[in-house]
């Protein structure tokens, strides 16, 4: 059973342990500060030392990004035009790396170093009660009754590496192993009925959702076990997905804190759902294999001329009515979109709102221009796209709808009613994992973060403005 509720900093003052976090975080902000002190020095110099040269090498690394894109969605001769463009915007990088490349070798090291630094001081300064992630979440005592489901055939085969079964026995959790044929919700429900306090999963994301949505409807805490390919669920509640078995203290050693599930027609998500051409690519056999040779099949198929795109309608908050949408993702609370190399991560997990993102590509260069600002980081500025986020949303069609859910393939029957779930789910995490998500530790070079690494290096703690 749980305790009473009380506040669980990551870190602090009052252990040994906590003290050695204080004094590397204050270490960590001094590098960082230094390093920005020096990145500063060099990048006035560089440009001072041939500012045209800057400029060029700027747009041939757009020159390049935008054909590469282009020729990979484009088919028949066409799509040869952009080899020249390409093969000059590199011969342009390669001359200006060239003269510049003791500048820009030293100039990259220095900002991953800032990076580094930087999102170590942040994540591991002691945390004030008034954090938003975690001032909620409390102590618990370890699991009266624990019980793991074990997918064996998940992250290809992770649960047999780790000895997950073997590692669940020690800390007195039952494991189950699930097995072909076997109905996941079934058998939650069967341990909760035969008296499990606490339910975890090692498993992807398919499952976890799954298993949160018994552990929803019976109020029982869940322990995500990251023993999937990908893992997102596990990286948004701060969790490290390459320590399996350490996430397994969370039934002996951990803290509880309430986070947020979505829905669409009633069935429960735990990331997001992805509609258009990311759903329909998803639905082939061959996706599981082959994933980069199918979307290289599919993606000029589904950009032709000859191709339906008016099957998704939906109203933006500007109560506009939105068709022909080539790509709609739908999260359970808001990601951080800064490259489109995929979605981000989200800074947090109980806004009690949905994020939407919806995009028009149809035809190649849509597409290259969209994954090129993407990769900048400046995907607004891409007139086809919107963002926004929405306690509830709605989508139309005339037909069935493909839906990708949590990566797992459906076909829904439309309207699609998407409604986010505040606080449904309770989540226990090991007290050792520093519980926040890349988004929400992330330390952006602005201003005002250059401001709070310098009150973290004079010891005094302070929340990263851009997380909050």
């Amino acid at each position: 059973m749980s305790s009473p509720e009380q506040h669980v900093p990551q870190s602090g003052p009052t252990s040994g342990r906590g003290e050695t976090h204080v004094r590397r975080a204050r270490l960590a902000a001094v590098v960082a500060l230094a390093l920005l002190i020096g990145l500063l020095w060099f990048a006035i110099s560089t440009v001072a030392n041939d500012p045209v040269g800057l400029v060029f090498s700027f747009l041939s690394v757009f020159l390049v990004a935008f054909s590469v894109w282009f020729f990979l969605v484009r088919r028949g001769i066409v799509r040869v035009v952009v080899v020249p463009l390409a093969l000059f915007a590199l011969l342009a990088l390669g001359t200006y790396g060239y003269d510049q490349k003791y500048m820009l070798v030293a100039l990259v090291a220095m900002l991953v170093l800032f990076g580094l630094f930087a999102r170590y001081a942040v994540r591991h300064q002691p945390v004030p009660l008034h954090d938003p992630i975690h001032a909620r979440a409390r102590s618990v005592q370890p699991a009266v009754r624990g019980v793991l489901i074990i997918n064996p055939k998940s992250g290809d085969g992770k649960a047999e590496r780790f000895q997950l079964p073997d590692e669940a026995r020690k800390r007195s959790v039952e494991p189950i192993l699930l097995s072909p044929g076997d109905d996941l919700c079934d058998l939650a429900r069967r341990a909760i009925m035969n008296g499990a306090r606490v339910i975890g999963m090692a498993g992807g994301d398919g499952s976890q959702a799954l298993v949160a949505t018994v552990a929803m409807e019976h109020d029982v805490p869940l322990v995500c076990v990251p023993a999937g390919t990908r893992n997102h669920f596990a990286l948004d509640l701060g969790l490290d997905r390459d320590d399996v078995v350490g996430a397994l203290d969370a039934f002996t050693d951990g803290v509880e804190r309430r986070v947020d599930l979505a829905s669409v027609n009633e069935r429960v998500f735990v990331n997001n759902a992805s509609l258009g051409v990311y759903a329909r690519i998803v639905q082939c056999d061959e996706y599981r294999d082959a994933k980069l040779g199918t979307w290289k099949r599919m993606l000029p198929e589904m950009l032709g001329k000859d191709v339906d795109k008016g099957g998704l309608q939906f109203q933006t908050p500007q109560a506009r009515d939105w068709s022909n949408a080539t790509l709609v993702i739908v999260s359970n609370n808001p990601y951080q979109l800064r490259r489109l190399r995929g979605v981000g991560t989200r800074p947090r997990m109980d806004t009690g709102r949905l994020g939407i993102f919806a995009t028009r590509m149809h035809n190649a260069r849509s597409v290259a221009k969209l994954v090129t600002l993407g990769t900048i980081g400046q995907h607004r500025r891409f007139g086809g796209a919107l963002q926004w986020s929405s306690v509830d949303f709605e989508i139309h069609s005339g037909a069935a709808v493909a839906v990708g859910l949590d990566g797992e393939a459906l076909m829904l029957a439309p309207p699609l009613r998407f409604l986010s779930l505040p606080g449904a789910l309770r989540v226990h995490v090991p007290r050792h994992a520093h519980g926040i998500s890349p988004a929400h530790g992330a330390v952006p070079l602005t201003a005002r973060n250059v401001w709070a690494l310098a009150r973290i290096a004079a010891g005094k703690p302070t929340i990263v403005p851009s997380q909050r």
